[in-house]
């Protein structure tokens, strides 16, 4: 048997020589290819989860404030806020995001997952279902083996940087990978978990890279709190049996191709979208940056 995987087709083909068992799967890959047991992984990725519910709480912090002043206290004015609707788990994913979003602009420690700009999306979403429905870290533990082979697959296919696609590559593969995990957690099938994963990226296909300042602050850090709650919609849809007419290697390629199109302005540069408003060159000036 070849344990490798280049598409999430092949990873879900591998996973039916494991009886369809697809954390065992991707668990057998990881330990193929880093030498490493099957114990040593499960522990990293143990350690994973730690980091990411520590980033989480200490992003709630109401005094948390980013060295550039631009980020702080969202999360926990976020958390506060009573309306007279009830958004429930779409709004405390999206307080989780913004809370590591806010600890990764002020120098903490974070997962990036995909990357250090998108690191508040997968955590908020598996956390945000965990304490709605009392899941256990093991069960958590699993799911982030599922969020990361989706990523991988990106990784292998595409690209997950913005500065290469766009945030479409950071913030809409985070969303991807969530959406993967929280189909998961709600047992849903491996098919299920695909379209979760393609209804997600597709959506913020064409996502730009536009960082004020060249800080990935504004507009990141909130843009994490959108996919976030993003995220949780896809999953439901394919838990609903609401099904990606592309599949996900497509919408994969769609998305580098559309990231190859961008123009440089676009990608990181901070020469484009957000980044040139004049309320965006203000900041710049006041930072002098």
């Amino acid at each position: 048997m070849e344990l490798v995987y280049r598409s999430v087709k092949e990873l879900f083909q591998l996973a039916e020589e494991f009886d369809g068992d697809l954390v065992e799967a991707i668990i057998k890959v990881e330990s193929f290819t880093t030498d490493k047991t099957e114990t040593e992984i499960k522990a990293k990725m143990q350690e994973n989860l730690e980091v990411m519910r520590k980033a989480i709480e200490d992003g709630k912090a109401e005094d948390i404030k980013s060295p550039s002043g631009l980020v702080g206290g969202e999360a926990s004015k976020l958390e506060g806020f009573q309306s007279s609707w009830n958004t429930g788990i779409h709004q405390q994913a999206a307080v989780n995001a913004i809370a590591v979003g806010g600890v990764n602009a002020c120098m903490g420690r974070v997962v990036a997952s995909p990357t250090a700009g998108a690191s508040g999306i997968v955590p908020a979403v598996i956390f945000a279902i965990a304490e709605e429905n009392n899941i256990s870290d093991d069960k958590l533990v699993e799911s982030l083996f599922v969020a990361a082979a989706l990523g991988r697959v990106v990784a292998k296919k595409a690209t997950l940087a913005g500065a290469a696609g766009g945030c479409q590559a950071e913030c809409g593969v985070g969303a991807g990978m969530a959406a993967g995990a929280a189909v998961y957690l709600g047992n849903g099938s491996k098919e299920m978990i695909g379209h979760g994963f393609s209804l997600a990226l597709k959506n913020l296909l064409g996502l730009v890279c536009d960082p004020v300042a060249g800080l990935v602050e504004v507009p990141c850090v909130k843009r994490n709190g959108f996919a976030a709650s993003h995220a949780i919609t896809a999953a439901t849809m394919a838990l609903a049996g609401i099904e990606s007419k592309i599949p996900a290697d497509d919408v994969i390629l769609a998305m580098k191709d559309i990231g190859d199109q961008l123009p440089l302005s676009l990608k990181e540069t901070s020469e484009g979208g957000l980044a040139i408003t004049e309320a965006g060159l203000e900041i710049k000036r006041n930072l002098d940056i």
